[in-house]
């Protein structure tokens, strides 16, 4: 009888990470998808400025703001649904679906830019790349395997949005924008083929359906069931509103802050692929090197407190500055405070029961989330609010004279967002570290596969089970 169950086991094995007939699938499949999805749109960066400026000249902010909010908010409510059906009906068709509809926008850049920004919007319904991610990674390691698995996933979309952005303002410089859009939709191109062509599915045989019937329920499907939670324990209350009055400037400045750049300090497109790149890497050495060694030594809350400190005086810093040298100054701070969000994770998977993990860490995520969509809308319309606009994106003499009037303050959202992080800072400082959270499971929560709540959650952080798995890039979408 042992046998015969270790030999049903090993065929599971042999089904979850492929068998030599069908291909092995592999985390360098996940890999590979990843770099070239972030890849095209980093190339993008250059010319989407250009192009978002021309076609909306007039309320340049506030429609950036509108585009990004409607994709983050469609995103945070298709992301459940897409993610449970992943768990039914395979990894990889929805892998295709996600890759094809988020680079579907990119050739229209240059057929079309009202096309191309509505595209963007409504290609957030499929825009979760990272969740079918990171449930393929899932499926093909093991529990210790998958940190370090995580871990290259984020590394490597983070060097995909280091090195993309100045290779296309260097290709923009020297060829034109129209060249960087076609390298850019080549690249998707490929990126569609590979899933298509090469990505072996990871989601075993046995635990896919064969017909096209209603395998889920409404619960897993409801992107508000993880937030309807948050009340039910004290901690995860005050660490939700943590993260969402942390985590709604930073989305809203993800959206908006390359924009600011080019049209109101007046930097030059390779000085915003620089800046991509220092902030970046810079960023990935802050979450690597630095958060391990004080989580070590000053722990969990201390280093979210930490954190907090540091994106308010960035936010501040970038709300009063006014010229070059403060913009690089305050990005160097800026990726000191990319610590928060993972010592805020590592904080909660502390506090929680093993089998707690995936829904409180849901409830993060889905905060997260809806922050991807309040967070832009809300700084455009600040931007519009305070009529922060030009009317050419020319040298600094030439700038209107509504920019001298407007020089105490030029950044209103970003010091909006820096009294949001004071007010998360303030409220911070009343998490118990060391408090075991309140039994606040749900029949959703007690599923025992490990891949499903990684898909489920609005984001590819979801479930973690070491620190390792919380290391994510200052950013991320910062491109698109």
């Amino acid at each position: 009888m042992n046998r015969e169950k270790t030999a049903t086991e090993a065929n599971d094995i042999m089904l979850v990470r492929g068998s030599p007939g069908r291909g092995q699938a592999k985390v360098t499949h996940a890999v590979v998808v990843i770099f070239l999805e972030f890849f095209a749109w980093g190339l993008l960066t250059t010319p989407m400025l250009t192009v978002l400026h021309e076609t909306f000249p007039q309320h340049t902010f506030l429609i950036n703001g509108l585009v990004h909010g409607v994709k983050g908010f469609l995103s945070f409510l298709s992301a459940p649904l897409i993610g449970a059906l992943s768990d039914i009906w395979g990894r990889k068709s929805f892998l295709l679906m996600t890759v094809f509809f988020t680079c579907a926008p990119i050739p229209f850049m240059r057929i079309s830019p009202w096309w191309y920004f509505a595209l963007i919007s409504v290609s957030g319904m499929f825009a979760v790349t990272f969740s079918v991610i990171f449930a393929y990674v899932a499926d093909i390691t093991e529990e210790h395997e998958r940190s370090t698995a995580y871990g290259l996933v984020s590394a490597t979309f983070a060097a995909s949005l280091v090195t993309s952005p100045a290779i296309g303002a260097y290709l923009s410089n020297q060829y034109g924008d129209s060249l960087v859009v076609l390298v850019a939709t080549v690249i998707a191109v490929a990126d569609i083929a590979f899933v298509f062509f090469v990505v072996p599915e990871s989601l075993p045989d046995k635990m896919r359906l064969t017909s096209w019937g209603f395998p889920i329920s409404w619960e897993q499907a409801d992107p508000f069931a993880s937030l309807r939670r948050v009340g039910k324990d004290t901690t995860v209350l005050l660490i939700c509103v943590t993260v969402f009055l942390s985590y709604l400037p930073e989305a809203g400045q993800y959206s908006s802050f390359f924009l600011y750049l080019r049209q109101v300090i007046d930097f030059s497109p390779a000085a915003i692929a620089a800046f991509i790149a220092m902030v970046g890497i810079l960023s990935i050495v802050a979450q690597t090197l630095l958060l391990s060694v004080l989580m070590r030594t000053i722990g969990n809350k201390n280093t979210v407190l930490l954190g907090l400190g540091f994106q308010l005086f960035q936010l501040a810093w970038y709300g009063f500055g006014s010229e070059p040298w403060m913009m690089w100054a305050a990005g160097t701070v800026a990726a000191m405070s990319s610590i928060t969000f993972p010592a805020v994770s590592a904080l909660v998977s502390h506090s929680a029961s093993p089998d707690q993990q995936g829904v409180v860490q849901g409830m993060i995520t889905g905060i997260r989330g809806l922050c991807n969509g309040l967070g832009p809308a809300l700084y455009g319309f600040i931007f519009f609010l305070f009529n922060v606009e030009l009317t050419d994106m020319g040298p600094v003499a030439g700038r209107p004279t509504q920019n001298t009037e407007r020089s105490v303050i030029p950044g209103p959202p970003f010091l909006f967002g820096a009294c949001a992080v004071l007010f998360a800072l303030l409220v911070a400082i009343f998490i118990p570290e060391h408090q075991r959270l309140a039994d606040i499971k749900t029949c959703s929560a007690r599923k025992s596969s490990g891949t499903a709540a990684h898909a489920q959650n609005a984001s590819p952080l979801a479930t973690p089970t070491s620190d390792a798995e919380d290391i994510e890039p200052l950013l991320q979408d910062s491109s698109m």
